[in-house]
């Protein structure tokens, strides 16, 4: 019999082990759609998987759900996805007239770098799929302090990049859109979408339960602000704030 637990645990090669996995959910106030100056409430899912053990310092509501392929002290790197919930124009008085945007995802990787023991750097770059074919690029760094042995305070700067294809399919504006929308055609490119800042406390309730009241300001910029979306319905002030609960399974393959 233990021959065949040991010969059963090896057929997993490079994932057996301990694992965790953490899901959870986060509920906030965003505008109803990119650009928009309209708020509305909404939800997401979170999940990471991770070797127990090596679960990063240091994690963020914004961070999106893969799990890491490579763990060192300071530095992780893995794949990453985001879900894209259709845009349905029909929805909203300033886009009826516009193509709607089905449910898609984006898939990529993220790396996470942690230059000392209250500083994380993150990158993610992902290709979308689906709601549009551009890439995106988000980047963030947080500052983090445990003011009790429970609750941490964490802020910092954000930044988000995209290709051509991926404005065009959330900005753009074509002829025909035009007529029947009445926005001012508009053609985007490649840049800069947006910068900001956000926030967060956290409270470890318990060992696997994680609870998070988290705030966001972001300054749409470049091919985002220029749209005739943003500049004639929208705004290029977005806010978000919000509450998130994870929980953490252990397990071993």
């Amino acid at each position: 019999m233990a021959a065949d637990s040991a010969n059963s645990g090896s057929s997993w090669g490079w994932f057996a082990g301990d694992w965790s996995l953490t899901v959870g959910g986060a509920g906030f106030v965003a505008p109803s759609f990119e650009g928009a100056d309209d708020m509305s409430l909404s939800g997401a899912p979170m999940i990471s998987l991770s070797r127990a053990g090596r679960t990063s310092r240091f994690s963020s509501r914004n961070d999106n759900p893969g799990f890491s392929l490579y763990d060192s002290p300071a530095f992780h790197i893995g794949p990453v996805g985001k879900l894209l919930l259709p845009r349905n124009s029909d929805d909203f008085d300033e886009l009826k007239g516009l193509k709607d945007l089905p449910l898609g995802f984006e898939a990529g990787l993220f790396a996470e770098y942690f230059p000392s023991d209250w500083l994380r750097v993150r990158a993610e770059v992902r290709q979308g799929f689906l709601a549009h074919h551009g890439v995106v690029a988000d980047l963030s760094a947080d500052a983090f302090t445990d003011i009790t042995p429970t609750i941490r305070l964490s802020a910092g700067p954000r930044l988000s990049l995209a290709s051509e294809s991926y404005f065009r399919a959330y900005y753009g504006v074509s002829a025909a859109d035009s007529a029947a929308s009445g926005l001012s055609v508009y053609k985007p490119g490649a840049g800069v979408k947006s910068v900001g800042v956000g926030g967060a406390v956290t409270w470890q309730a318990t060992d696997k339960i994680t609870t998070q009241l988290f705030g966001e300001y972001s300054r749409l910029t470049g091919p985002a602000a220029d749209s005739s979306i943003v500049r004639e319905r929208g705004s290029k002030d977005q806010f978000t704030i919000g509450v998130s609960a994870t929980y953490r399974f252990d397990f071993t393959l």
